[in-house]
């Protein structure tokens, strides 16, 4: 009996909670991603801000599916589908074209950094959805740090010592946390001209609180824990530009103001890879307003039962882009198909996805956890947050390097992983060629707007 062919396109836990429900089953399996890695992607502030090292939260892919030898790992992006002939039309990384035959589908490749149509501002506002724009953050935060130092200029200093953050989700609170952190303990004594705690940390999103999606208690309650850290809140406030320089701002009462900071981060926002609009295309699929595709109630794409699109690519029900939804969704992709291989009949139930809660880590000893009625913040928090994340790292070496990190953080403010190139960066958020946007993400910690850790 021939095995039957699945082309699984993103490696992130959609892709892989995919695998594992193949793992039984007889099939032959292609996974395609543009990374030869597994990203944690909600520890990646962690990275950037020098508690985890990268390969604390990056595990290879080959490493992950080492005892599967069904699975066969390539490294290429997914470009477009042929659904008439069954194939997927891939890019490795030298520019080599690759035709990938399936007799099942699915697509996991999650979504990118957004800029609202402003592609522009990239350039100067780093953003945080891959492994580069961590390492890159990191450059800028503690050169920013060494550049006031150097300078003379007491106005040029002051720029270099404020750090402006666009979005108010769970990427942009924990940045903005661990950025006074920085300033307040771990730069604390290591500079002879500057005070790092004078540091200005600005925080700014478009909506009326800051973690919404917590709801009204945990957002005020984040809120709170931000503003004792010295972290500044501006709500109703919209960027309209962003320079080399600082940023432009409109308040809710039309307004107008340019806030000088040398360090933009923007964590803000997600929109569907190239890939979702060329599957729409292909099938004619719809798509939601950021360029997810809307799917059926068992995740496949109308009158295209072979192909079903898991994780933050997929919409559904209005499900939040979380690193469990995509677990649970890839696990039902592959238990439909082993189903369908073993024969059984039975009209399969929809995918319905089971809320374990959401958290966010604002700093040492505080985080905010919504797990259905039960609410925390402060130290119970964030014992519950560090659990949630124990658990779901991705092998005993992360594990076990993670928990040593965080313990040393939070006895002492020391962050051993400091080192950046000095060099400026291109950011990998804005969209640039076929390689931009792919993998998930994971619990309790997933993409904005909306998604949460």
């Amino acid at each position: 009996m021939t095995p039957r062919r699945v082309v699984i396109v993103g490696g992130g836990f959609a892709g892989l909670f995919a695998v594992r429900a193949l793992r039984s089953a007889p099939v032959e399996v292609t996974l395609v991603d543009r990374c030869a890695h597994h990203l944690f992607q909600p520890l990646l502030y962690q990275c950037a801000s020098g508690i985890l090292s990268e390969g604390q939260i990056a595990q290879p892919l080959r490493a992950v599916l080492r005892r599967r030898p069904h699975v066969r790992c390539l490294l290429a992006t997914a470009t477009d589908v042929d659904v008439a002939r069954r194939i997927v039309h891939a890019e490795r990384p030298d520019g080599g074209q690759l035709e990938l035959p399936y007799d099942d589908l699915i697509v996991g490749v999650g979504v990118r950094q957004s800029y609202f149509g402003h592609d522009e501002f990239a350039r100067h506002a780093t953003g945080m959805k891959t492994l580069s724009d961590a390492l890159a953050v990191r450059a800028k935060l503690f050169r920013a740090f060494e550049m006031a130092e150097a300078s003379s200029d007491p106005r040029e200093r002051a720029q270099w010592l404020t750090f402006a953050l666009v979005g108010g989700g769970p990427t942009g609170v924990e940045l903005a946390g661990q950025i006074r952190e920085i300033a307040s303990h771990t730069l604390d004594r290591e500079f002879s001209t500057i005070d790092p705690s004078q540091a200005r940390v600005l925080l700014f999103d478009g909506s009326a609180a800051v973690l919404g999606a917590f709801g009204p208690v945990l957002s005020r309650r984040a809120a709170r824990t931000l503003k004792d850290l010295g972290v500044e809140i501006h709500l109703d406030s919209i960027v309209t530009d962003v320079d080399a320089q600082g940023l432009t701002v409109r308040r809710k009462d039309g307004s107008v103001e340019q806030v000088r900071a040398r360090t933009v981060l923007w964590t803000a926002g997600v929109e569907a890879p190239p890939l979702a609009t060329a599957l729409a295309r292909a099938t004619g699929a719809e798509q939601d307003r950021v360029g997810r595709i809307k799917v059926e109630p068992d995740l496949t794409i109308a009158d295209h039962p072979e192909i079903r699109v898991v994780g933050d690519l997929m919409s559904l029900d209005d499900l939040p882009g979380l690193a469990e939804v995509a677990m649970q969704s890839g696990a039902y992709a592959g238990r439909r198909i082993r189903h369908a291989i073993e024969g059984r009949t039975a009209r399969p139930r929809p995918f319905r996805y089971l809320d374990l809660g959401s958290a966010a880590y604002i700093s040492r000893g505080n985080a905010v956890v919504k797990m259905g009625r039960f609410h925390a913040s402060g130290l119970v928090g964030w014992l519950v947050w560090l659990c949630i994340h124990i658990v779901f790292l991705t092998g005993f070496r992360s594990r076990a390097g993670a928990l040593l990190s965080w313990a040393v953080v939070f006895a002492s403010g020391s962050r051993r992983e400091r080192a950046f190139v000095s060099t400026a960066r291109k950011s990998s958020a804005a969209p640039q060629g076929p390689w931009a946007g792919s993998s998930a993400d994971p619990v309790g910690s997933g993409t904005e707007p909306g998604g949460s850790r």
